[in-house]
């Protein structure tokens, strides 16, 4: 009696009621913290970048196969991508002059309409973009055949029956000058991730890099891997590591690179996290001309800088770096703690400033960055790995643990070995934290060598 009575004369009230502007004024206010276009840009070419560095066709991102770490069986996300999102991915490629990664996502797109999946763009705009596409990948048969294709959907199509024209003089010169038929010429193959050759970059160890990336090329030789070792580390005797050593690995012979277990509780790594994430923004590099913090697309993560009076916590971890490494970190850096999301990388670059960038460190005032302190935050899922391209190592991350190297020679010379990545994260998020000792300060805890590289 009384939900008839009483609730539902409120219930009607409430269904009669227009909340339509409330829900916009309030979208409104949310709509600032949305996703921008140029989040979307960024994400498009972060699955672009996995793509080649992980080498996975189209299909594997579109279905949702993605392959775990050091695993040989996939794992399949819910995550799946329609004819439209391939389209779009092929046309932001497309946009950016990048006809490579154009056909691959143009020609998914097609695959996927072509099985029967239904999608708002038009067939005939997929045809065009791709067979144009593969026009700039020097393909001139395919680009006929798929051209034709177009202008059987659609024979009044503005460009269509131009470019078929040009397609076809081309060829019919090409084959000309060769000497050949066309039927020489044509590959009835499906195209692959390996049918075009991906165009060289800026980055002249791209392949040696993303090769480690994937596990592959690691230089670890039997004979290495018997001069590597275990400890405990005490610190030359530090009070704070004589009840508890601390646990070191050698990850590397030369130049040494150590990691050190249980660097970080998990408590601790929450703290650091809870205190970053306010203020984590987009990661900057330093300009080797001006010495000026910049963002670069080489470098994509968010990152923030934590000081030893923000917390207790922070302060300690300062102090057990200082006295694993026996260096001073007065002169040192804040804490750097950096998040890297699906995508998020950071390429082949050194930690020191070289010679034709000298005053890269100027306004500190505290010289080079003499080594790296470099503590993993989280376990990552696929992905994610440092890797050093001159000697062929890849260090994988470990919750808990932190690995450590020297970027300088005793004599203050940089040591351009340990030029370094950050491997693209696959699956998951990457949390790391890091500590960039400087040189000041280390005058009598690092001397001076008799040569140049000891």
């Amino acid at each position: 009696m009384k939900r008839l009575n009483t609730e539902w004369s409120e219930l009607e009230s409430l269904v009669l009621q227009d909340p339509s502007d409330g829900f916009i004024s309030n979208m409104s206010v949310h709509r600032q913290y949305f996703p921008d276009e140029e989040d979307e840009k960024g994400a498009a070419k972060a699955l672009m970048r996995l793509q080649d560095t992980y080498k996975l066709d189209s299909e594997s991102f579109s279905k949702g196969k993605l392959p775990g770490q050091r695993q040989h069986s996939g794992v399949r996300y819910n995550a799946l991508l329609t004819v439209d999102d391939c389209f779009d991915m092929g046309k932001l490629a497309y946009n950016e002059n990048d006809y490579y990664h154009a056909v691959l996502w143009m020609q998914q797109a097609l695959r996927q309409m072509d099985s029967g999946e239904d999608a708002k763009t038009p067939k005939a705009d997929i045809l065009d973009y791709l067979s144009y596409s593969v026009y700039q990948m020097g393909d001139l048969p395919r680009a006929i055949e798929l051209t034709r294709r177009l202008v059987a959907i659609d024979p009044s199509h503005q460009r269509a029956g131009g470019n078929l024209r040009y397609f076809e003089r081309m060829l019919s010169k090409e084959l000309r000058d060769m000497g050949r038929s066309q039927q020489e010429l044509t590959d009835e193959r499906p195209i692959q991730l390996d049918t075009y050759e991906r165009p060289k970059d800026y980055l002249p160890e791209r392949e040696v890099y993303e090769a480690l990336c994937r596990g592959e090329g690691v230089k670890l030789t039997v004979k290495r891997r018997s001069r590597l070792f275990c400890r405990y580390q005490d610190g030359n005797r530090n009070p704070r590591l004589l009840l508890k050593p601390m646990k070191e690995e050698d990850e590397w012979d030369s130049p040494h690179i150590v990691r050190f277990l249980e660097a970080l509780s998990d408590e601790e790594i929450e703290k650091i996290k809870e205190l970053a994430k306010p203020k984590l923004a987009r990661a900057t590099v330093r300009d080797p001309k001006t010495g000026i913090l910049t963002v670069a697309n080489y470098r994509v993560s968010k990152s923030a800088w934590l000081e030893g009076e923000d917390d207790p916590v922070i302060a300690r971890v300062n102090q057990r770096i200082e006295d694993i490494t026996g260096l001073t970190v007065d002169t040192a850096e804040l804490l750097q703690v950096a998040n890297y999301g699906v995508g998020g990388q950071y390429e082949p670059h050194y930690d020191f400033s070289r010679k034709d960038e000298p005053d890269a460190f100027k306004t500190l005032g505290t010289g080079n960055r003499v080594a790296t302190f470099l503590n993993y935050m989280s376990d990552v899922e696929a992905g994610g790995a440092t890797v050093f391209p001159d000697f062929g190592a890849a260090i994988w991350p470990r919750k808990g643990t932190a690995v450590f190297w020297y970027n300088l020679f005793k004599s203050g010379e940089g040591d351009y070995r340990t030029r370094h990545a950050a491997c693209p994260v696959l699956v998951g998020s990457k949390w790391v934290s890091n500590k960039w000792i400087h040189e000041r300060g280390q005058e009598f805890r690092r001397p001076c060598g008799l040569t140049e590289v000891d």
